[in-house]
């Protein structure tokens, strides 16, 4: 051994006798970058933050793994846009986060099957329930994630969708001439009733109503609270549209397959804390949401079930045209899969406005 060789043994030796330097020597740092087009104060952003992140970390050290993962907390649209966040996990420059499919149809066709049945489960337990019974039947379902570099960890249910107008609604026909914001497929759930669908998410709703681009939105109880949009539209109208498969936790598929097995055992186990506790946050919010509502001077009002069911009457058949759509793309298995949400919803005890049929 020469004078240099000598000098780096030793010093080498030095740092081994260190505190804590075999513990870093073996840990395996890996920077990853979770995203989500919706900013934090939208509760499936904080419980990804919180529960999902949270859960994970725990994991791993309960585990034993060397691995340790340094977050960049890309929410807000700063890295992957609304309606764009599948691209930025497909192109690998996200390693995990929220993708709202419903505003991706074209790349998650099959994952649409929800929202073509309005006035369905008002809870979000048993949509995400029926929803990944779905995923596990039909292998079809899973193909959009995969080809798009993606493993699909859990469900986001939205609580059931209601609606939010600056003009008074008692009735299906006071719809007619009216602009509604409507995110995704759900522009469908306004066909035949004279009302003009405007597409539409959060980020826009509040300053499109203020300023006259639309008169009210079709939204869930617990954003509307978050996004104040009361203020620019006081009239609360609950009728019952549903909860929706709206969006999912994924990862990068390639991200995951090179994480040790146990640490990918820890990411299954995050996703799965992740849907527990949306489901179970994301009902109190909504019905917290109610009560704020009111109390803020909101006029909350429940639309007759007559009403409803002649709301449904007027839309076309839904899940039919949806189904034959699709069919002419080549997805053969959609009307088998409308058929068993549709099953499924009457097995969860669910009784519909309409006898919906594919």
């Amino acid at each position: 051994m020469d004078r240099r060789q000598f000098i780096g043994a030793s010093a080498v030796a030095g740092l081994a006798a260190l505190p804590g330097f075999k513990a870093a020597l073996a840990q395996q740092l890996l920077k990853f970058t979770i995203t989500c087009g919706h900013p934090p104060v939208f509760n499936w952003v904080k419980v990804l933050d919180e529960t999902f992140l949270g859960t994970l970390e725990r994991e791993i050290v309960a585990a034993g793994s060397p691995v340790k993962i340094e977050w960049t907390k890309a929410y807000g649209g700063t890295v992957a846009k609304l309606g764009a966040e599948s691209d930025a996990l497909r192109s690998s420059v996200s390693d995990a986060g929220i993708v709202s499919q419903i505003f991706e149809a074209a790349k998650f066709p099959l994952q649409q099957v929800t929202l073509q049945v309005p006035f369905g489960a008002p809870d979000i337990a048993t949509i995400s329930r029926i929803v990944e019974k779905l995923h596990e039947r039909f292998p079809e379902m899973n193909d959009a994630w995969a080809k798009n570099n993606m493993l699909l960890l859990a469900t986001v249910a939205i609580d059931g969708y209601q609606l939010v107008t600056n003009f008074p609604v008692n009735s299906a026909a006071d719809l007619a001439g009216k602009k509604i914001f409507v995110p995704g497929p759900i522009a469908n759930w306004l066909q035949g009733t004279g009302a003009v669908a405007v597409a539409g998410n959060l980020n826009l709703y509040y300053n499109g109503i203020q300023t006259g681009v639309a008169q009210g939105a079709i939204v869930s109880m617990s954003p509307t609270w978050s996004a104040k949009l009361h203020e620019v539209a006081p009239h609360i109208t609950l009728c019952n549209l549903g909860a929706q498969y709206t969006g999912s936790i994924a990862f990068n598929l390639k991200s995951y397959q090179k994480l040790p097995s146990v640490v990918q055992q820890a990411v299954r186990k995050a996703g799965q804390a992740y849907g527990q506790e949306f489901a179970k946050t994301q009902t109190a919010l909504a019905e917290e949401a109610v009560k704020n509502l009111r109390a803020a001077g909101a006029t909350v009002t429940q639309l007759p079930d007559a009403e409803r069911a002649k709301w449904a009457a007027m839309l076309p058949n839904l899940p039919d045209a949806w189904s034959s759509q699709l069919e002419k793309q080549g997805l053969k298995s959609v009307r088998a899969i409308v058929a068993a949400y549709l099953e499924a919803l009457r097995a969860e005890g669910v009784t519909l406005v309409r006898d919906w049929k594919a």
